[in-house]
């Protein structure tokens, strides 16, 4: 019986790094077809370029699936790092020039409603000055870790609250390691207890007794009933009783002036959305850590003409929302 082959790893040095070009096209179609039409290739040169590299990787990559091409765990594995590092390697190469008063790009944020609020009319009125011709379109944040979003090029930008991503960004920087993602702090938000106007715990000053006694609405992008005031109640080893969860600040602040229950919002917030007349607010009455709200983006974005543009649309606008 002949003895199995060894994989021998390849050599980088004498890589074809044209296979990587193939290979990024034919996982982003799932086509071999369509990979050589926008390559300007025949099927033949993709098939066997694909042959080719799998022979050096010792992977299939992608088997055929129906009308398309199936990825192999190996592919999917490899494949974030390859497009990337395309990516990168031409805007390096071949500058990507952005004429905003040319431009007709359709640019994807993803943020919540509060910090909508805040940023988007600055922002209309940069685009509309600035570069006519583009379009913005705003989706809804889900999560405090939007690395999958961008990641997945659902987005351009992730703008909010992300505790637990810049502390681990920060570390990766200090220690040396590549940044997969970068950030920008836009603006620091104050929190405030927000209730109805003729509520209970309207008059005089909120205690922190009263303030965990009483029924509570929580804004949770992800569902779950516990948020950064319910850590930071942890830590005073106190808690609170949330009794019903939403995912939007808006909506949070209609329930509470129209109920009993007590919520916490962003300060701005309820002035820009006009809740002011129907709500009482009062200062939280125990410390909370800042919560800042940062812009995130991926890497390879960096340095795209474009992209920077957003980004630096985007500072300007939260330099003039915070102006007065």
């Amino acid at each position: 019986m002949p003895s199995p082959k060894l994989f021998k790893p390849p050599n980088f040095r004498t890589l074809d790094l044209n296979l990587l070009r193939v290979f990024d096209e034919v996982m982003a179609e799932r086509s071999l077809t369509r990979a050589a039409r926008n390559l300007s290739l025949t099927q033949p040169a993709v098939s066997n370029a694909v042959r080719r590299l799998r022979e050096t990787l010792g992977d299939e990559l992608v088997q055929r699936s129906g009308q398309g091409m199936a990825p192999t765990p190996r592919a999917l594995a490899i494949w974030p790092a390859v497009r990337d590092a395309l990516q990168q390697l031409q805007a390096s190469l071949v500058p990507d020039e952005f004429l905003p008063d040319r431009a007709t790009h359709s640019f994807v944020l993803a943020m919540a409603d509060a910090t909508a609020a805040e940023l988007l009319p600055g922002l209309a009125g940069i685009l509309e000055r600035e570069a006519p011709g583009a379009s913005i379109r705003v989706v809804p944040l889900t999560t405090r870790d939007p690395r999958p979003m961008l990641d997945a090029e659902a987005c351009d930008l992730a703008v909010g609250h992300f505790p637990s991503v810049v502390p681990d960004l920060t570390v990766k920087v200090q220690s040396g390691e590549t940044m997969p993602f970068f950030f920008e702090r836009l603006y620091d938000g104050d929190y405030v207890c927000v209730m109805r106007a003729d509520h209970c715990l309207a008059a005089g000053s909120l205690s922190l007794d009263d303030f965990c006694a009483a029924r509570h609405l929580l804004v949770s992008f992800s569902g779950q009933p516990y948020g950064f005031i319910d850590e930071s109640l942890a830590v005073l080893g106190r808690q609170r009783r949330v009794v019903l969860t939403v995912n939007q600040f808006s909506t949070a602040g209609r329930v509470a002036a129209h109920s009993n229950l007590l919520t916490v919002l962003p300060q701005h917030f309820v002035r820009l959305a006009g809740m002011g007349a129907g709500l009482a607010v009062r200062p939280l009455p125990f410390a909370v850590s800042p919560v800042h709200v940062d812009s995130l983006w991926h890497r390879r974005c960096d340095r795209h003409g474009a992209h920077v543009w957003l980004r630096q649309a985007l500072m300007r606008a939260a330099a003039q929302a915070f102006a007065a």
